[in-house]
């Protein structure tokens, strides 16, 4: 069953995490424990909420590269972020109701500008999360599906930025250009040559733009 809202009745800060340069967080919802990583930044308006980039059981939790990388320069630009873990994978609709418990937490927090980024399944999620919050100023889509995205024509007037590799063997970067296609300015696409679906062989080119548009 989808829940049809979800919210946040309590939250826990945990200590540092090993490999990871900020602190847990469990946030206690009306559906149930999520799990994340904070990266604070003090006395700041400003912060980055990376749906589904923390993953794993137990021991065997880790961040998503991309989102560890960004998100600790951030903190030197004065944005915070969240990294967060989903009750269920691949649920849409719940991974939106998780979502949407982020962006409450982080507005709980003080942070009243907040930028969603999500990467394959999650693009979707942060899509669709996007229009039900004034707080969320900007949306990226890293590698994005197509189920799902089709509510981007109302992300507008917030700004989208969606970037796919040109060798992705999962989505092909049509799925962007489909996106693209129905999203409303101000929208930017970036193609990278010889990037897979995680996107990393373009590292050196991804992580300095996520950072200035994200900066920006």
């Amino acid at each position: 069953m989808v829940e049809t809202s979800i919210s946040i009745t309590g939250y826990e800060m945990g200590g540092p995490v090993e490999g990871e340069m900020c602190e847990s967080v469990l946030l206690h919802t009306t559906q149930g424990d999520i799990s994340g990583l904070l990266h604070r930044a003090p006395q700041s308006e400003a912060a980055v909420l990376w749906a589904g980039s923390w993953r794993g059981e137990e021991q065997a939790q880790r961040s998503s590269p991309i989102a560890r990388a960004v998100a600790q320069d951030l903190v030197g630009d004065g944005i915070g972020s969240l990294l967060l873990r989903y009750r269920q994978n691949a649920q849409l609709g719940a991974c939106i109701r998780d979502t949407q418990a982020g962006v409450s937490f982080l507005e709980e927090l003080g942070y009243k500008r907040i930028a969603l980024v999500g990467h394959s399944f999650s693009g979707a999620v942060v899509i669709s999360v996007a229009p039900l919050s004034q707080a969320v100023v900007a949306v990226v889509a890293l590698a994005s599906q197509t189920f799902g995205a089709n509510s981007v024509g109302h992300i507008h007037p917030r700004p989208i930025l969606l970037v796919h590799g040109t060798q992705d063997q999962r989505l092909n970067c049509y799925c962007s250009e489909q996106i693209y296609s129905w999203a409303k300015k101000p929208k930017k696409l970036v193609i990278l040559e010889g990037a897979s679906h995680g996107l990393w062989e373009r590292k050196d080119d991804l992580l300095p733009l996520l950072r200035r548009w994200l900066t920006d």
